[in-house]
């Protein structure tokens, strides 16, 4: 699937390129503030990443202009995205007549690196404000979750301390290939600097399916759970 999707990727660009006016190349980079859309129901309960990541995209472009108003972006980008969830919560019970206070706070984080191939059309709005939307195909490199929890429970004036962090590799839950949509715009200069803003909505499951057999023999199988990336893109960039 990667193969014949570059391969295509490829063939547009080539074509692309033989009617153009103008070609520029570049590099280009950023901060991403990206979210997991949708939540993750699991027998019975759900809860949603409802907290974002700070990440960066990095990489380079080529513009294909074939007039003073349309052009082509196809753009390689290295692309860190994800998000993340809290919980916590306090109370107290009255267990065998002795009243139990406690306390917790858990965080979890869902790290996606992807590799993105966005191909944007552009329509210079004046020679300086170009506006922009198209599809991307995202090829995921990494995904590991990381959660940590700390925790007291006090009952008859003694206090105990709980507290555990870890990681997890999910490459094995998490799709290959991210396909998408951005929109955005850009301000560009006439000394080939440019100033660019983009929303990249995920239009495919992050999760997928895998079956798995634990330590003690038992067969687990994940759910395809309907959760998607949606990343805001701050970008800079030079044209040569």
């Amino acid at each position: 699937m990667r193969k014949i999707t570059l391969t295509l990727l490829g063939l547009i660009a080539v074509a692309t390129t033989a009617s153009a006016q103008e070609v520029k190349f570049g590099p280009k980079a950023g901060v991403n503030f990206t979210q997991i859309n949708g939540k993750i129901i699991d027998e019975g309960d759900s809860f949603e990443f409802d907290k974002g990541l700070t990440g960066f995209h990095i990489g380079a472009f080529a513009e294909i202009k074939f007039n003073e108003k349309f052009a082509i972006q196809p753009e390689l980008l290295y692309s860190t995205q994800g998000g993340r969830y809290e919980e916590s919560e306090s109370g107290s019970e009255i267990i065998m007549g002795i009243p139990v206070n406690y306390n917790y706070n858990a965080e979890a984080k869902w790290n996606l690196h992807y590799i993105n191939v966005p191909i944007m059309a552009k329509y210079y709005v004046i020679p300086s404000i170009a506006i922009e939307a198209g599809p991307y195909v995202g090829f995921n490199m990494s995904s590991k979750a990381e959660y940590e929890l700390e925790g007291s429970i006090s009952a008859a004036g003694i206090t105990e301390y709980e507290s555990d962090k870890g990681s997890e590799d999910m490459k094995k839950g998490t799709n290959s290939i991210d396909f998408g949509l951005g929109v955005g715009a850009s301000f560009n200069l006439d000394n080939g600097f440019f100033a660019s803003v983009r929303y990249n909505l995920g239009l495919t499951k992050i999760a997928k399916e895998y079956t798995e057999i634990d330590e003690d023999g038992f067969e687990y199988k994940s759910d395809a759970y309907d959760i998607k990336n949606g990343v805001f893109q701050v970008s800079v960039g030079f044209k040569f």
